[in-house]
């Protein structure tokens, strides 16, 4: 187990799916966590759920630098400090070649899954800085590795996160900052089996080695380890969590 009693941590995208089962986490190995989603009743019911002496909710648009600036500010002022984020939040996108990517579509797709996490990193280091350093994970996707048709905005924001986070893992390893990328494949969220007919889940599974979806309790085990002291010689990587997707 990992030691996190002293620590404070922003889980964005906080209140379902991998955000949820990363702030259970978190707070089960003793951290203090700001739930923040843009579903205000989902992230209160989870913070209500988990005990608010240490979990708070925060209703937050990610793609509004504002929005991020003032997390931060709930956080520090809520809890004292801020050592650890999950930048978490993010869309997929409505499925389309290249050329036929409508412009709106582009642009807030790469507004959430990518330009959101600079606006939280603006504001998350300074703070983390003042608290004598942290940890950050940037949650990616196997398709920051390979591509997937008809995702050109989700898998150009995914591959440009990891080179964004391998940039401030470097920027910032001598203030103390560790930043790193969790890349999941296809995970069993209430998203994917009420959004997919059962035969298409079933078709997912079968791209991984494994043979099946993952948990995301499997994601957010291995988010809490890079943000744990145990992994605290690694910055600037990117970990697939992928059951074998990757080497098939």
């Amino acid at each position: 187990m990992y030691d996190l009693n002293d620590k404070v941590a922003i889980v964005t995208g906080g209140a379902s799916g991998i955000g949820a089962a990363v702030a259970r986490d978190l707070f089960e190995l003793g951290a203090k966590v700001v739930i923040a989603d843009f579903d205000k009743p989902g992230a209160q019911a989870l913070a209500a759920s988990l005990g608010e002496d240490r979990a708070a909710a925060f209703e937050i648009d990610v793609a509004d630098p504002a929005a991020n600036e003032a997390l931060v500010a709930f956080t520090v002022e809520k809890f004292g400090r801020l050592n650890l984020a999950v930048n978490n939040a993010g869309i997929g996108g409505a499925p389309h070649k290249v050329a036929d990517i409508p412009l709106g579509d582009w642009k807030r797709v790469l507004d959430v899954d990518l330009n959101s996490v600079f606006f939280a990193m603006k504001y998350q280091i300074p703070a983390m800085i003042a608290s004598g350093g942290g940890a950050i994970v940037n949650m990616a996707s196997i398709l920051g590795a390979v591509g997937w048709s008809g995702s050109g905005a989700y898998v150009t924001s995914k591959h440009a996160l990891l080179g964004l986070t391998k940039v401030a893992a470097l920027d910032y390893a001598d203030a103390g900052i560790r930043v790193n990328t969790v890349g999941p494949a296809f995970v069993d969220t209430p998203a994917v089996r009420n959004g997919m007919e059962p035969d298409v889940v079933a078709q997912l599974a079968a791209k991984h080695a494994l043979g099946r979806l993952a948990r995301p309790e499997e994601i957010a085990a291995v988010t809490s380890f890079l943000l744990s002291d145990r992994a605290s010689f690694v910055t600037g990587a990117y970990y697939p969590v992928d059951g074998g997707y990757l080497a098939v």
